[in-house]
């Protein structure tokens, strides 16, 4: 039985999925083992205005005093337009409350943008980032520390703590479940960006699976997760020349998406350069699927450990070879899935990063 209890403070629910809300829940799990009980708790900013919540807020919070409240930071989650400042005073009133405050920062720095007003969002929001910095007790970082620029050295308040994946460690696979050397292989693609980066990540999809089929290979493209049902017509539309078998099979419940992804041959991901903070890419190490994907944000990381072929970022060209070097090369397949096996149980583990966070919080281990 839990002997203490942290509480997880939210903002806004995101949909159709939450993957702060899923990270939350899959750490708690794993922190009753500790015998601590993660509470979540959901400021109702959208439904009752700022006022209302910020109300609420001091009201419940009157039981959390010398407790530790643990602030999940993204920019929308605090703010509808992407202007957080609602979070800083959540964090007022949890300060003159009494809490201990820990804030995780799903997102480190500023959201992108070229538009006059998106540099002016993303100024805004570096500057709460680095006032809900200041103003806590501790923070939890998934990038390693060293890799966010503005983060003071050596500061001791500071801990990068890896995210696992948002399906549950019983549903993952641990064999080779690939589909083997003579039958048609399968790549799945785990989530799409929204317009307008949607159709650039997909005529690279596009253009990759059209260089393996060029190399003689059999595929299935297996479309799955947020973002992709939304894509069907555009989905349909890059691929209307290219002589594959696609399979929409847009949002699925956590079993169904461990089994379709440790059943693929590879999994390609596009949505940027692959970052520590990419939960389809976690959720690709936990099943075991060789990953192929954009490097420059991964090197220095714990995704270095794991099975994923790195490419120059936009090189379509060096990911259809990867591609294909993956689904050809069964031993090099093996290699991959074994490494992911390894991060999985050393690295991404939920058990570890349970762990992590409670030397962290309340053995003061940094």
């Amino acid at each position: 039985m839990p002997t203490k209890m942290w509480i997880a403070l939210l903002g806004w629910r995101d949909t159709p999925v939450d993957g702060v809300e899923d990270y939350c829940t899959f750490l708690g799990k794993s922190l009753e083992k500790r015998g601590i009980e993660l509470k979540q708790a959901r400021v109702p900013w959208m439904e009752n205005g700022w006022i209302g919540a910020l109300r609420w807020l001091a009201q419940e919070s009157a039981a959390w005093c010398d407790k530790w409240v643990i602030v999940q930071y993204t920019a929308l989650s605090w703010s509808r337009r992407g202007f957080p400042f609602f979070a800083l005073a959540v964090l007022a009133i949890l300060r003159r409350g009494g809490a201990r405050v820990a804030v995780v920062f799903h997102e480190p720095n500023r959201q992108g943008g070229a538009r006059g007003v998106d540099r002016f969002r993303g100024s805004c929001q570096d500057w709460v980032i680095r006032k809900l910095y200041r103003g806590a007790t501790k923070a939890i970082f998934a990038d390693p520390l060293k890799k966010i620029a503005w983060l003071p050295t050596n500061d001791s308040k500071a801990k990068s703590i890896p995210i696992g994946a948002n399906i549950p460690e019983s549903a993952t696979r641990t064999e080779f479940l690939g589909s083997g050397e003579d039958k048609t292989k399968t790549v799945a693609v785990f989530c799409l960006t929204e317009p307008p980066k949607q159709k650039l990540e997909l005529t690279d999809i596009a253009y990759a699976v059209q260089s393996a089929v060029a190399n003689g290979l059999k595929l299935r493209v297996v479309f799955l997760g947020r973002g992709t049902e939304e894509a069907r017509e555009e989905i349909a539309q890059v691929f209307s020349r290219v002589p594959v078998e696609v399979s929409m099979l847009g949002i699925l419940g956590d079993d169904a998406v461990s089994e379709t992804l440790a059943r693929s041959d590879a999994m390609l991901c596009v949505r940027g350069e692959i970052t520590p903070r990419r939960g389809s890419v976690i959720a690709g190490i936990a099943c075991g699927v060789p990953i192929v994907g954009y490097s420059g944000a991964a090197e220095g990381t714990p995704l270095a450990a794991a099975g994923i072929e790195f490419v120059p970022y936009r090189d379509r060209e060096a990911l259809g070879r990867a591609l294909s070097r993956v689904l050809t090369d069964l031993d090099l397949q093996k290699r991959l899935r074994e490494r992911s096996f390894y991060a999985q149980q050393q690295l991404f583990s939920w058990d570890v990063i349970a762990a992590s966070y409670f030397d962290f919080l309340e053995c003061g281990q940094s």
